[in-house]
């Protein structure tokens, strides 16, 4: 009698621990209790709620599984045990529960709605709606509902309805948790960069250590070329949490973007002893070196990248690149038509292939490569530059004045052009007395070698 009476005394002290949210205290406390009286539903279910708020779901599922086992028709049990499969991605699990629950109280709204998620996740979509329409018959101002069913949505792109349902979710419970950031999500995937981050903002404001939501603020900026932004974001990610590798690896990014390689540098090294095989790592590590003008050990790096990914069509064009700063234009050469095979229209390919063949003098085909780098990107007045001093040497002077005219609608300060535009006379000038003094010496030559008749 006394031993009941002491488990009776552990199971109550174990809930005054719960409101307290000692939770591991209390679950020692439930556990003497049911080791007097194991037969006891609600206390197998009490110390099923513990392990959840532990997050020992596995354990928690167990649990579940020992009170069912007392009380079979438990309807609260069953529901319980279905999120808690939800939450291991048990998905066809999880529906068989709660369909058992739907037999036992087919007017409980919340046996349809967690069944929206599942299929959801599974990808039956048309099942994930039909649960969505059954659950309305029951109750129409389900939030939980709104928010499953925008999930759905938004996975098969339909972003316009998932921000519908979402936003109804807010309506019923402006504290919904997370749903702000499934919607700027959406906004990201619609474009809308400046509504997705008010979104964020928002959801930070209820979660501001939430690292995942940090990250996702963090590519948005750079999304948006808002690289003090990103890198804030980033920073302070890796403020609480010193080792987050994708952190890192993005805060890498936005030092090259902004010019700073060895900042860059000093983070993807380490990301290198994590990764060794990572040939996104070797790519960046060699426009790090790239960027320090350490050609010898850019070269290195890139072509490792290229060697695990042969059709990398960045980590092409930066081994060109380097090859050209080594003086190997030939080889690099070589690496800009490989990227042109990938991307034939690439005007920066297209152009970077020009500048090797004219370091070999061969006029011709850099003009050809510069024109089709035009027109791909018109207004790309590196390659106008390139070009009109081709068309110089090869004494184009129509097509010269157009490519000029070309770049001055694109840039009308460009200092280079309005020069090269006022002295095309000049070349014209020195052109046509070179020919005149030429052509004398021609006809002479031809008059010796050409026999008497």
């Amino acid at each position: 009698m006394n031993d009941w009476y002491d488990a009776e005394e552990r199971a109550e002290r174990s809930q005054q621990l719960s409101e307290s949210h000692r939770w591991e205290e209390a679950l020692d406390e439930i556990d003497a209790a049911l080791e007097i009286n194991p037969q006891n539903p609600s206390w197998q279910a009490y110390r099923a709620f513990l392990l959840d708020n532990l997050d020992r779901v596995e354990e928690a599922v167990g649990a579940y599984e020992e009170a069912l086992e007392l009380e079979p028709d438990d309807t609260s049990l069953l529901i319980a045990l279905g999120i808690d499969l939800t939450r291991l991605e048990r998905h066809r699990e999880a529906l068989a529960v709660f369909e058992q629950a739907a037999g036992l109280a087919p007017d409980c709204e919340a046996v349809y709605c967690h069944r929206i998620l599942n299929f959801a996740d599974l990808g039956d979509h048309e099942s994930a709606e039909e649960m969505f329409y059954l659950a309305q018959q029951v109750r129409e101002d389900c939030p939980d509902c709104y928010f499953h069913m925008g999930l759905s949505l938004a996975a098969r792109g339909d972003h316009e309805r998932a921000l519908y349902c979402w936003n109804r979710s807010i309506e019923l419970e402006p504290t919904y948790p997370g749903v702000k950031q499934h919607i700027a999500r959406a906004h990201r995937a619609r474009g809308e960069l400046t509504r997705a981050r008010e979104s964020y903002i928002g959801e930070l404001r209820n979660d501001p250590g939430n690292i995942d939501l940090l990250l996702e603020m963090g590519e948005l900026a750079l999304e948006a070329d808002d690289l003090d932004g990103a890198g804030g974001r980033f920073h302070q990610i890796l403020e609480l949490e010193p080792s987050h590798v994708a952190a890192s690896s993005n805060l890498a990014d936005v030092y090259l973007r902004k010019g700073s390689p060895q900042e860059a540098l000093n983070l993807l090294l380490v990301l290198e002893e994590e990764q060794p095989d990572s040939t996104s790592v070797q790519e960046r590590l060699g426009a790090a070196h790239l960027g320090l003008g350490q050609y010898a050990q850019a070269r290195l790096h890139l072509a490792t990248a290229v060697e695990h990914a042969p059709e990398r069509v960045g980590a092409l064009m930066l081994l060109g690149t380097c090859l050209l700063h080594l003086n190997r234009a030939e080889e690099a050469g070589d690496v800009f038509r490989r990227v042109l095979e990938h991307s034939p229209r690439s005007a920066h390919a297209h152009h970077n292939l020009a500048v090797c063949y004219f370091l070999a003098q061969d006029h011709e085909r850099g003009l050809e490569h510069c024109l089709h780098a035009l027109e791909s990107k018109p207004d790309y007045t590196t390659a106008i530059h390139k070009a009109v001093v081709a068309c110089v040497e090869l004494r184009r002077w129509r097509q010269t004045r157009e490519l000029i005219a070309q770049g001055l609608r694109a840039d009308p300060s460009d200092q280079a052009l309005l020069q090269l535009s006022g002295r095309l006379w000049r070349y014209r000038l020195r052109a046509a007395v070179r020919r005149m003094l030429w052509l004398p010496r021609k006809r002479a030559f031809a008059n010796k070698v050409t026999p008497n008749t």
